[in-house]
């Protein structure tokens, strides 16, 4: 066996192929192309390991096309180029070419555009592979012509079937008891590839005895987690940490911070988008979170992993139980939208300065009250545009912090509104 058992276990039909219900099941779209013989472009999306390939080649044999595979990492559109004078010589004797590319959301603007005119007039059908969102990484042009399938990673039961397949294929027993085998279905993390090829070791290792699920990680290197520092993953990665602390789930909070250290993403980006939580999502409802996110990013700067990790913790557990307010989120918004609806308003001239004496005959400073002078310390005069009116951007909410400043603004509007009435 010079090929990988992987290569050599892979499906050759749709109705072979492990998992992916929703694309090969009896109302999927890939499901729907076989049975009606006729195959369409398409772009399947999906983590390493869940079958792309396999489905393209499957697609292929099911209506007995050529299968012309390519990978966009080691191809150019030369490389294209001669695909397609193959697939118009295969056209001219009424066969039909699949065109499958790999990793397509490497290729560049120039190369996606390149396919364009062979998809329209059906020199081929085109297969596009790729784990990167394609709505970030391809041309609307590409979009446009082809369908896009989206792939899960297999499940842990899906896995456990290719481990037993893969026994019948090798007419060997993995010398794993059952705990061991489930467990190196979940370390498998989804990724078929990954597990027929620590299955492969497994069988050919010459254990003496059934290992156990400990056994098994010292004999195996355990999957790397998934990590992308700047694709797909690490983008739901954090949205996972900023949504679970959002709903105060303050322990799934906690696992997906896990996560993305664990995976190697950069600490100094968690702690910056954690701040930006503070001030966001919690605000003045508690306007320790600030500080405590400020302090917990700069121990960590002085500390370092691993010491440091424990006031990521901290923060992350601080966050996810602290009261949540959008209240100064809103009041920004709302100020920002009136600053750029007014133009160039001039503030009133009672609250200006007037250093020179020109400026005192043009008013500026009349009438200015300095308020911590008064009785109330509070003067209610007005600090609007005159011909703006007064606004209202902030409304606190009755959580936290917020409650007291809501006591002390409705003070202030209830006091102004009683100079405003005997004036």
């Amino acid at each position: 066996m010079t090929r990988p058992l992987a290569d050599l276990m892979r499906p050759n039909t749709i109705s072979d192929i492990v998992g992916q219900t929703i694309l090969l099941g009896e109302n999927g779209i890939v499901r729907r192309m076989v049975d009606n013989g006729k195959l369409s472009n398409l772009i399947l999306w999906g983590p390493p390991g869940c079958g792309k390939t396999t489905i393209a080649r499957a697609l292929a044999n099911s209506v007995e096309m050529d299968f012309v595979p390519m990978s966009a990492v080691f191809s150019g559109t030369s490389d294209i180029k001669k695909a397609m004078d193959t697939a118009r010589m295969n056209k001219n004797i009424g066969r039909g070419t699949l065109l499958f590319i790999d990793e397509i959301h490497r290729f560049n603007k120039t190369q996606q555009d390149t396919l364009l005119p062979y998809l329209e007039d059906g020199t081929v059908v085109f297969i596009g592979a790729t784990t990167e969102n394609p709505s970030f990484n391809l041309n609307n042009a590409l979009l446009s012509r082809c369908h896009i399938g989206v792939l899960q990673p297999l499940s842990t039961e899906d896995l456990l079937t290719l481990i037993s397949r893969a026994e019948k294929f090798t007419s060997k027993k993995l010398p794993l008891n059952n705990e061991a085998r489930t467990h190196l279905a979940q370390m498998s993390d989804g990724d078929a590839r990954f597990l027929l090829n620590t299955v492969e070791y497994l069988l050919n290792a010459n254990f003496k005895n059934d290992l156990t699920s400990d056994e098994l990680d010292n004999a195996v290197q355990k999957r790397a987690p998934l990590s992308d520092k700047g694709g797909d993953e690490h983008y739901n990665l954090i949205s996972a940490v900023h949504k679970s602390l959002r709903a105060s789930d303050t322990d799934a909070a906690l696992y997906w911070t896990a996560r993305m250290m664990t995976s190697g993403q950069d600490p100094m980006y968690i702690f910056r988008r954690l701040t930006r939580f503070a001030v966001e999502d919690i605000g003045l409802a508690d306007p320790n979170a600030l500080q405590v996110a400020i302090a917990a990013w700069s121990a960590y700067e002085r500390l370092g992993s691993p010491e440091g990790d424990l006031a990521l913790t901290q923060l992350v557990i601080y966050l996810g139980t602290a009261p949540k307010s959008i209240g100064n989120y809103r009041a920004q918004k709302a100020a920002y939208a009136a600053a750029r609806a007014s133009g160039n308003l001039m503030p009133p001239k009672n609250i200006l300065n007037a250093p020179t004496k020109m400026m005192k005959d043009l008013g500026y400073n009349a009438g200015y009250i300095y308020d911590p002078d008064t009785e109330n310390g509070f003067s209610g005069q007005n600090c609007f545009p005159e011909s703006m009116g007064r606004q209202k951007f902030y409304h606190p909410v009755e959580r936290g912090f917020e409650r007291e400043i809501k006591k002390r603004l409705e003070y202030w509007d209830n006091l102004r509104k009683k100079m405003n009435e005997h004036k």
